[in-house]
């Protein structure tokens, strides 16, 4: 039986990225991109597009059945700022679309899920530097708790029913392609506009608080390298530790004064700097790199270069 891939949550941040690449691997009338709305965009306009609402569980499945989809890729969620205003609601999209998505595996409908987690599910008790596989985890933010909730759920069914389920935490993501969808490593997009048009740019976080990130090139890569992997080598069922670089905004700006000298910063931390201090500084994705042989490509000065690149272009 062909690989047939529906993506929901198609039109944000990594779906948009995602959806072509997938496109690009698969076949486009293989892959099926929908999202609660109809957009102008590639996602829309370059192949199979359906309106669905993650939280309607017949929608999915009247999907599933109409395209008989094997894979899904669940990408509908709040993100960390935002869902820190709306909780209730971050936590009815975040956790019960995937509800939808694992009963329909447990029933024999689909055969493999791909549900990300963040480094959100970490909290201010984790060890924030090099933070293992396996470690305390006591998450302070709506979305984080949420995301470790899930992970929880995805284990549970691969044990109790079969369930095929893949995840990986996801350290902050920077691409050029999509605007930022309110997280709080958004700035580390941001900061690369705000370069290019304004030569300066305030930060929401301090000058040295470092983060996780990765580009997201590579997020993609590991995002299908996880779904491809034989089930074998998946030891790991909640969700993988998954590293690329780590900086603070000092840093960054460091590099994007290599390419444009006149480029100034400064800094006005936001409520966001609490959910920032509560998640790791670097990160051990050991477990990846064994299991499924994770690499990434990009490092930081590759990552401005390319931001810098092609967001000129665009701009």
């Amino acid at each position: 039986m062909s690989t047939k891939i529906l993506i929901i949550g198609a039109c944000g941040q990594i779906g948009t990225e995602l959806t072509a690449k997938l496109r690009a691997t698969y076949g486009t009338d293989n892959v099926v991109a929908s999202d609660i709305r109809k957009m102008d965009n590639d996602v829309v306009n370059n192949g199979i597009f359906e309106v669905v609402n993650a939280l309607d569980y017949n929608q999915i499945e009247h999907l599933v059945e109409k395209y008989q989809i094997t894979d899904v890729y669940l990408m509908a969620a709040l993100l960390s700022a935002t869902a820190e205003k709306n909780p209730a609601f971050a936590w009815d999209l975040n956790m019960n679309s995937l509800f939808h998505v694992l009963n329909l595996a447990k029933d024999g409908k689909i055969q493999k899920i791909f549900w990300p987690s963040s480094i959100a599910v970490f909290g201010p008790t984790t060890p924030r530097n090099n933070t293992p596989q396996y470690t305390v985890m006591e998450p302070s933010t709506v979305y984080g708790i949420s995301k470790q909730s899930g992970e929880r759920w995805c284990e549970y069914y691969n044990k109790k029913y079969g369930v095929d389920v893949r995840s990986i935490r996801y350290p902050g993501l920077i691409s050029w392609t999509t605007l930022p969808g309110g997280g709080t490593t958004d700035y580390a997009v941001d900061i690369y506009y705000k370069a290019l048009e304004d030569k300066k740019f305030t930060c929401f976080l301090s000058e040295n608080t470092g983060l996780p990130m990765m580009y997201m090139d590579d997020a993609i890569k590991a995002t299908i390298s996880i779904m491809q992997a034989p089930a074998e080598k998946i030891k790991i069922r909640s969700s993988y530790n998954l590293s690329a670089v780590s900086f603070t905004p000092k840093e960054i700006a460091e590099s994007i004064k290599k390419h444009i000298p006149e480029f100034t910063i400064d800094y006005a931390p936001d409520f966001r700097q609490a959910i920032a201090d509560s998640w790791p500084a670097s990160i051990d994705d050991s477990s990846a790199r064994q299991d499924w042989g994770w690499q990434h490509d990009f490092d930081m000065e590759r990552m401005t270069t390319t931001m810098l690149e092609n967001l000129a272009r665009k701009l």
